[in-house]
């Protein structure tokens, strides 16, 4: 049976890779983007590749929480259901490392805007959705300055504290869900593998991509993800695991939480 699929960051890398590979399950895939013209393209691959499932596209900067907002009210006017939401946008290098507002772009694009679309998308997801967050092997403790922007960091520190705050939410989400609400996963696709962070961030050409997509697919549709809600993949050990200690402490995820909370709240 097709699933409605939605992919951030689909229009290259891990993304489209996962994207072109549901297609081809026949699944129907939700495109994401910032760029109107690679969007536009990632469109085109999908649509001329063989498969039954419906391709549609949707522009949004993840860096303006507003953005964020219009999506999930446009998904929201389009799907009345949404099987699986993978949170694959993220960001290491950036031209400008602090949104209007004064916080870490790196946070923003890898915590807040994933944070803030399951909670609007979350109306049109059940007990067998899955929300599956894109973590990394890259996980580093928390500043709750850093993350409202009285402290700044270097783009890889804030990048594995962005990473380790998005496992730490998933986990709590995921352990806390209901019967009706979806099971949620963080999971690290695998190091250095051939993405444009990668290729910006290391200089290096990285390992087959194909890695990462393999394992989000598993994560989004597998029978053995299904029980797994809270837990974190580590694809590199290609296991359940357990993230960096402080993602285990239970005092720093709860105010991990209530910052988020006061930081992105929904519009009423």
């Amino acid at each position: 049976m097709s699933k409605t699929i939605l992919i951030t960051g689909s229009t290259d890398g891990i993304g489209l890779e996962t994207a072109k590979r549901l297609r081809e399950k026949g699944h129907n895939v939700l495109l994401h983007g910032r760029n109107p013209e690679k969007l536009e393209v990632a469109k085109s691959a999908l649509s001329a590749m063989s498969g039954a499932g419906e391709i549609s596209g949707y522009l949004a900067d993840l860096s303006r929480l507003e953005d964020v907002q219009r999506l999930a009210d446009e998904l929201a006017e389009n799907h009345d259901h949404l099987d699986v939401l993978i949170n694959n946008a993220g960001v290491l290098r950036s031209p400008r490392d602090r949104t209007e507002e004064g916080l870490d772009v790196r946070f923003v694009v890898n915590l807040f805007a994933p944070y803030l679309l399951t909670k609007c998308l979350r109306p049109l997801m059940d007990g067998k959705s899955r929300v599956i967050n894109l973590s990394s092997a890259a996980q580093a403790p928390v500043s709750l300055d850093a993350l409202s922007g009285r402290e700044q960091l270097s783009a890889m520190d804030a990048y594995a504290q962005s990473k380790l705050a998005l496992t730490m939410w998933s986990q709590h989400i995921g352990k806390e869900r209901g019967a009706r609400e979806p099971v949620v996963i963080a999971v690290n696709p695998g190091s250095l593998l051939a993405s444009k962070m990668v290729k910006e961030g290391f200089g290096v050409a990285g390992n087959d991509i194909g890695i990462g997509a393999d394992i989000l697919i598993r994560a989004a549709l597998s029978e053995e993800f299904a029980g797994a809600s809270g837990q974190y993949f580590d694809n590199d050990s290609g296991r359940f695991a357990a993230p960096h200690p402080d993602g285990l402490k239970k005092a720093k995820i709860e105010a991990l939480m209530a910052v988020l909370q006061d930081l992105v709240p929904l519009k009423s």
